[in-house]
């Protein structure tokens, strides 16, 4: 058998390629024992090699289903449905993709002619899939294999409470099916965790080395000097690569701006569409980007074996995060650069992600609470006007409690179980603080003066960890940590330039009795500007100094005063200008900084020569401002609806303008404060709204 395991492993990845023993020992205990086996082994072990081998001999065997296999990402699918061609292995996928070719996917499937299936772990509980597809694929399956487990574990890196529902699936396998899990990023905790879902597993662990990776940091001070670096030394690193960042912003950003220093790079985030997605993976494969600028949307499974260098502008929250990112380079050739660029904002983004964190009990029992009420499916929108989380926090929240059994998605959206449900607490806490924990380790991972590269591995438990003899703790610094003069004067004009769209809004959300439908060309504002998003590398952190929640209220700085004059330049006679110059300003009194926005109102009026009409107050009932609710849509049109008031004075004078009012306020978050009043602006005279703000959120 281990002889023709080999000979399918040479049609998969070459003339000359060889079994590892561990690989085989995988194989055998899939084909042979019919085992459940867990491989944690490092990036570029060969874990695909195991299962496509495997499928190649069960189905040459009489297996009569075919190998089902649960990929996190539309990149790992691609890549796996291209390696199975090469071993003469029928895959095909089923996602969001490519929703035409299901039926004939179904029929295939059902007549045998589909020798791998990939499907995301979503689709496990897609209704229709779930009722209709899914009982006979696990009674047929020949073999399951859970790619990237480790998302199986709560405690893991990059959890998906969608992996938890593999636990049905695996309990509905006939007696006898082999499974197999595969993961690079796993610390003991996590192997553990995983191992004891899948229930008497063999854990293979090897070691996590990686010989061709040569790691190293680099501390600059401002974001502007770390662009500056990197347009100096991209043509330097060693074949294509990715610049990996921390947030969607600062992946668009970092691309224009190599864009305009003449490097052929992309921007790929979980916002690009798939088609995009698709094109700039290609690109990067066929060596016509010289890096793909990513958020870590572009992670597990994808697949270029000569990529040589992985650059971080900004550190991920932890070690294991960073060494699966990292492990994406050097897999097929003997050197590789990867440098991590750490920031003075990473702290505050991490802090951000770890808000977005399973919520409060009461919210959660709030939700249960609707569901068993209502009698019927609610949809996630129907939800949201009843408990205040932001629609992505309650989509992740249901899920889990799907896994948990309390809720149950079905057609239409979701229903209660009525079965006894425990908040766990403990756990919880358990993981918040374990996600501090590697927080830290990832600071100290920037300061260690010991190997990097044994500091990873250590970080994921191998016991094997050891001076890796490459890094520049090991061997000094191997990039220069000057910055020339031209690139940093180019970095900080294009990160000073300020001006972002502030979108109008034109639907209120769905499930409100205050307001419902279209919000008619009579009422909304037209769109506005701001001087920078708080995610921006550029005015990014003097907004998020500015605006932080803990920040004193003062009056408009003057740097921010002369942004301002440069958007509303801009706005005047840039690429998209407005229609009619404004012929007065309104300002949206504010209870957190009620001298900077009058101050920024007033600084407004004198340098635009315009009449100040008044501020827009709100009444006792009005929620906080400055961004202090960041709860859904719904529940933020409830609170601001009726909230504000129009003055006597201000009103009389609205009656009389004759073209566009200026409305400004210092922080846009939802978007719905600025909506409503310019509602209210509209209906007493304002023949139109331009909003205008200091930052924008997010």
């Amino acid at each position: 058998m281990r002889d023709r395991a080999e000979e399918i492993l040479r049609r998969l990845a070459g003339d000359h390629a060889k079994l590892r023993d561990d690989q085989w020992t995988a194989i055998s205990a899939l084909v042979e024992e019919k085992r459940r086996v867990l491989c944690v082994q490092r990036t570029g072990w060969g874990k695909s090699a195991v299962y496509f081998v495997a499928t190649a001999l069960l189905r040459a065997d009489g297996a009569t289903g075919p190998t089902v296999i649960v990929s996190p990402l539309l990149a790992l699918m691609r890549n796996q449905v291209e390696a199975a061609e090469r071993a003469g292995i029928r895959a095909r996928t089923i996602n969001s993709a490519n929703l035409d070719d299901w039926d004939a996917i179904h029929a295939d499937i059902a007549s045998g002619a589909v020798d791998v299936l990939l499907i995301s772990p979503e689709r496990l509980n897609n209704p229709d899939f779930r009722d209709n597809v899914l009982p006979k694929l696990a009674s047929t399956t020949g073999l399951l294999v859970v790619d990237e487990a480790h998302c199986v574990s709560d405690w893991g890196h990059d959890f998906r409470p969608d992996y938890r529902r593999l636990r049905t699936f695996l309990a509905e396998l006939p007696p006898g099916t082999p499974v197999l899990a595969t993961t690079a990023t796993a610390n003991q905790r996590v192997t553990d965790d995983v191992a004891d879902q899948l229930g008497d597993a063999l854990v293979l662990r090897g070691s996590l080395e990686r010989d061709s990776l040569r790691l190293g940091v680099l501390s600059l001070e401002s974001p502007a000097e770390r662009l500056a670096w990197l347009a100096d030394q991209l043509d330097v690193l060693p074949g294509a690569g990715i610049v990996y960042t921390l947030t969607v912003a600062a992946a668009t950003e970092t691309a224009e701006f190599l864009r305009q220093r003449g490097y052929p790079v992309a921007s790929y985030s979980g916002q690009s569409d798939d088609a995009a997605r698709q094109q700039a993976e290609q690109d990067l494969l066929d060596n016509k980007l010289k890096a793909l600028v990513a958020t870590s949307a572009l992670g597990m499974g994808f697949d270029k074996p000569d990529l040589g260098f992985v650059v971080h502008l900004g550190a991920p929250p932890s070690p294991i995060a960073y060494y699966q990112q990292v492990g994406r380079a050097g897999r097929a050739v003997r050197n590789a650069d990867v440098l991590l660029l750490p920031g003075r904002e990473d702290a505050a983004i991490w802090r951000y992600f770890a808000s977005l964190a399973f919520p409060p009990e009461q919210q959660v029992r709030d939700v249960l609470h609707a569901l068993e009420a209502a009698g019927r499916p609610l949809s996630t929108q129907a939800l949201e006007p009843m408990v205040d989380l932001r629609r992505t926090r309650l989509e992740m929240m249901l899920k889990v409690l799907d896994v948990d059994g309390a809720v149950r998605r079905v057609r239409g959206g979701w229903v209660a179980t009525g079965e006894p449900w425990v908040y766990d607490t403990a756990r919880l806490r358990r993981v918040a603080a374990t996600r501090a924990d590697e927080q830290q380790s990832m600071r100290d991972y920037v300061t260690t003066t010991g190997c990097r590269m044994e500091f990873l591995r250590r970080s994921l438990d191998d016991p094997a960890a050891a001076p890796c003899g490459r890094c520049d703790r090991c061997t000094g610094p191997f990039v220069a940590a000057e910055v020339s003069a031209p690139a940093l004067a180019a970095a900080h004009a294009f990160l000073g330039q300020a001006g972002v769209t502030i979108a109008p809004k034109k639907l209120w959300p769905t499930g409100l009795d205050e307001v419902r439908g279209k919000l008619g060309p009579d009422v909304q504002a037209a769109p506005g500007r701001a001087v920078g998003r708080l995610s921006d590398l550029g005015w990014g952190g003097r907004l998020r100094d500015l605006l932080g929640p803990d920040v004193p209220d003062g009056p408009l700085p003057d740097d921010l005063t002369g942004a301002v004059v440069e958007v509303l330049k801009d706005w005047s006679r840039g690429a998209d200008p407005w229609p009619v110059r404004p012929v007065a300003v309104v300002g949206i009194a504010s209870r957190r900084r009620p001298e900077l926005v009058r101050s920024l109102a007033a600084r407004i009026a004198e340098i635009g020569r315009l009449p100040l009409l008044g501020q827009v107050e709100p009444g006792p009932q009005a929620p906080p401002s400055g961004g202090g609710a960041r709860g859904n849509s719904a529940q933020r049109v409830r609170a601001l609806h009726g909230a504000f008031e129009l003055p006597p004075d201000l009103a009389a004078a609205l009656s009389g303008v004759d073209g566009p009012v200026l409305l400004v306020d210092d922080l846009v978050d939802s978007g719905w404060t600025m909506t409503i009043v310019a509602r209210e602006l509209r209906g007493a005279g304002a023949p139109a709204v331009l909003p205008l703000a200091l930052g924008v959120s997010g």
